[in-house]
Formats: structure tokens, C-alpha cells, sequence
């Protein structure tokens, strides 16, 4: 197999400055408004409930605007990227947030020797990390040894199942792609983003893995954390499908019709025995 983290942080270092300048991530009202937070962390307020004076990390954290509303929220954060542009980015937001946040730079894979392990209360990782990841498995053992015992797991990103969509037969909700982890990854090529931009990338060649709800649910499990919640969600942050979405006033996408019939995002959360 192709080395994918050569392959899939070059495309992450292309996109960075394209998601820096767009108005899609808002830095300017996180520059302006201190008091401003991610749509994604608005999300789940609800469900993250009270977080003042944990230690968090947040995975895989890209510009960091996720891990600077965190903060906001009363947390002493931690960003990890493996992306140097990403990182660059996050680093210069913070500063000039005033955010009282560390930006460090590696693998998710390697995130207990560029941390320690058992240190935070909170692992949070947030929308579309997962399917960056070969191995959900590693990934748990992973999360499990950053917490410290009685620490606790926040993650929500994109339904397998929805990722499993293939979105050139809509409005027919057809399977097109993998539900479960496979060995070899799909391999995509894209010159766009998600984020409304004028630029193009030029590293356009990603790999990337779906993984099951059950077999995400199995490993958290298998690496000795406690599940304590699962929730799926009739939206997600972005159009997962090119047509027959519609934004809400709350930011997220839904179906504009028959929202009944499959989930675009879900809520896992887990603990670590005390």
C-alpha cells in the first residue's frame, strides 16, 4: 500500500490555507468575539456538558478552531495535528485568540509519545477524523492510554452508513462504498474541499476508511473504556449529498425530505474505570 500519511498530509497541508482565508470556519469572528464558538462545538454543547478546568486534547484538531471553543468552554486544551500547515495555522489562531492552548504536531497514531500517557480527562475528536484512520482499533488503544483513569472519550463525526452513500444515484439513498473497515483503502481524487474557496489543490490524490458504528463501538469497548453513550443524528455540518439537503438555523444539514431514513453524524461517548 502507498504510504497514505505521506499521501493524505500533503493533501491536509494544500487544504489548510484554503480553509484559513474561507469564511467557513469564521477565524475572523474567532479573532473578533471571544466569546464565539464552532457550529460543531455548539452542536454539542448539550451532550459535553459542563468541561471547566479539564485537561482535553483534541485529535486530529486541523486549524483548531474546535479546540480554541473548547477552551472557551473552561477546558485547558491540547491540539494534536499531523498536518505542519494545519498546525502553523492553529498555532498563529491561538495566539491571536489570546487562547491559552498547546498546538503539537504528530500522527494520531503517536499521540501518547508526543503527549504522555494518562494525562487528560478528555479525549474529544470531532467531524471527519475517522476516516482518515486504517486502523480503528489502534486508534482506541490509543485514546484509552491519553486518559486518565475516570477520563472520558467525546466523539462525533460522520455515519458510516451515510459515508457508505453513493451520492451520484441520489435521490435514491443507494450503498456505494464500504460500511465496514477494509485492509485496502479507497482511494479518492479530488482537486476541491468541502469549504467555499476559489483555490484548488494541487496534492489531490487522498486514502481514506470507512469503519462500522459496531466495530468502532467494539474497539472502544476492547480497549477497556466504559461506553456511556450512543446517539445518532439526522444532520451533519456539511451537505453530505449534492442535492436535497437544506441548512437549519443551527447550522447543520438535514434531508428535505423522509430525514427519517438514514443518519449523517453520531455521538459516541465513553469513560475509563476509575
Amino acid at each position: 500500500m502507498t504510504d497514505y500519511l505521506t499521501l493524505n498530509r500533503g493533501n491536509w497541508d494544500d487544504r489548510a490555507p484554503l480553509h484559513a482565508a474561507s469564511p467557513d470556519y469564521a477565524l475572523d469572528r474567532f479573532r473578533g468575539d471571544p466569546s464565539f464558538l464552532s457550529g460543531v462545538v455548539r452542536f454539542d454543547l448539550p451532550r459535553l456538558g459542563d468541561i471547566r478546568g479539564l485537561r482535553g486534547v483534541h485529535l486530529q484538531c486541523h486549524l483548531g478552531t474546535d479546540t480554541i471553543s473548547l477552551s472557551r468552554l473552561g477546558a485547558a486544551m491540547t491540539g494534536l495535528d499531523f498536518s505542519p500547515a494545519s498546525v502553523g495555522h492553529a498555532r498563529e489562531l491561538a495566539e491571536q485568540c489570546d487562547a491559552a492552548i498547546d498546538v503539537v504536531e504528530a500522527d494520531v497514531y503517536d499521540a501518547v509519545a508526543a503527549l504522555g500517557p494518562a494525562r487528560f480527562d478528555l479525549v474529544y475528536t470531532g467531524i471527519g477524523a475517522l476516516c482518515w484512520l486504517p486502523d480503528i482499533a489502534r486508534w482506541a488503544r490509543t485514546v484509552a492510554a491519553l486518559l486518565r483513569p475516570g477520563g472520558r472519550l467525546f466523539l462525533r463525526d460522520g455515519h458510516p452508513l451515510a459515508q457508505a452513500l453513493d451520492e451520484r444515484q441520489f435521490p435514491r439513498l443507494a450503498i456505494g462504498y464500504p460500511y465496514f473497515e477494509t485492509a485496502e483503502p479507497q482511494v479518492c481524487e479530488d482537486t476541491a474541499t468541502y469549504v467555499d474557496t476559489d483555490g484548488a489543490l494541487t496534492r489531490t490524490v487522498t486514502h481514506q476508511w470507512s469503519h462500522g458504528i459496531g466495530e468502532i463501538a467494539t474497539a472502544v469497548l476492547a480497549a477497556g473504556l466504559t461506553l456511556t453513550g450512543l446517539e445518532e443524528h439526522d444532520s451533519a455540518p456539511w451537505p453530505v449529498l449534492p442535492e436535497g439537503m437544506e441548512r437549519g438555523d443551527d447550522g447543520e444539514w438535514r434531508l428535505v425530505e423522509h430525514r427519517e431514513r438514514v443518519p449523517f453524524t453520531f455521538t459516541l461517548q465513553a469513560r475509563k474505570p476509575a
